[in-house]
């Protein structure tokens, strides 16, 4: 019989990405979401997705959810980019439950939040979690609920580490909230970081086929696996900005700075300008992963 997946965070850009991965591989899929029937319409290639109502903040949604899957994607994260330590923990620690009743391996989309000085500029999968944002102190703990819940009670963790995601559904923090505007006609693309500092960026249908893969591996994966998702590493950041402008057809697209003075000014009263302010570091900051475990 097929296996099944549940899927927390359909709508959201790796949620999404794993989920139509998986569905390609074989595998039967099952959404958590508190309005399914307008998720269902938003998605019309999840058409013969398995919907559940519910709210990944209630346990026993998710736990009922979970009953009889193989796999559980934790692809959920707060709305609008804020609120992670209220909201994302709690999440997280629904999903351990939930996994651990099903005895179902748990699929986690990791980011490299988590890391500061001493990791970069090549991150492997040993080096030490020094965070130095509030956002990667959270994405920190969040990992470690995942490893003390493998190393005690035996639950089964797959994190595939990437960059920045582009070309999926969902909005992503920087791509869709900063660099264009979706839906619109692109006149200009905005660019946040230094345009000489290199940027990692992840194609979601790449990061989706990486997890369905190793997910087909389940016999040779360790209980706690993690895997470094190389994507695509500019060395020019800007070439993001300059690809996007000469894939749009049309002429005279300009590529703009992002004016951060402004974004400043305007995080003393828009809590997302303020949550997109404390992750700059990122864009200034040569970091890349090392993907070397993931090839071999």
């Amino acid at each position: 019989m097929p296996s099944t997946a549940l899927i927390l965070g359909i709508t959201g850009g790796a949620g999404h990405a794993i989920a139509m991965a998986l569905r390609h591989h074989g595998w039967n899929l099952r959404a958590l979401h508190r309005d399914p029937a307008h998720a269902r319409a938003d998605l019309p290639a999840a058409a013969d997705v398995e919907w559940r109502q519910g709210n990944a903040m209630i346990a026993d949604d998710v736990h009922s959810a979970a009953q009889g899957c193989d796999l559980i994607v934790h692809g959920v994260n707060p709305a609008g980019y804020r609120n992670w330590r209220e909201l994302a923990i709690p999440m997280l620690g629904n999903s351990i439950e939930a996994a651990l009743a099903a005895n179902a391996r748990l699929l986690f989309p990791g980011n490299i939040y988590n890391y500061g000085p001493d990791a970069w500029p090549l991150i492997r999968e040993p080096s030490p979690q020094n965070p130095i944002s509030r956002k990667g102190q959270v994405r920190k703990e969040m990992e470690q609920m995942l490893a003390t819940a493998s190393d005690r009670r035996g639950l089964r963790v797959l994190i595939v580490r990437a960059g920045d995601f582009f070309g999926g559904a969902g909005p992503g923090a920087w791509m869709e909230r900063v660099m264009i505007r979706p839906g619109k006609p692109i006149r200009s693309v905005t660019y946040p970081g230094d345009p000489g500092t290199g940027h990692l960026w992840a194609y979601l249908p790449d990061l989706g086929e990486t997890f369905a893969r190793l997910a087909e591996r389940e016999a040779d994966l360790a209980r706690f696996e993690t895997f470094h998702f190389g994507g695509h590493y500019l060395p020019r950041g800007i070439a993001m900005a300059e690809a996007i402008a000469e894939a749009s057809g049309r002429s005279g697209v300009r590529i703009r700075r992002l004016p951060w003075t402004v974004l400043r000014t305007m995080a003393l009263f828009n809590p997302t300008a303020r949550e997109l302010l404390e992750m700059r570091y990122l864009w200034f900051e040569d970091i890349r992963t090392d993907n070397r475990k993931l090839l071999d």
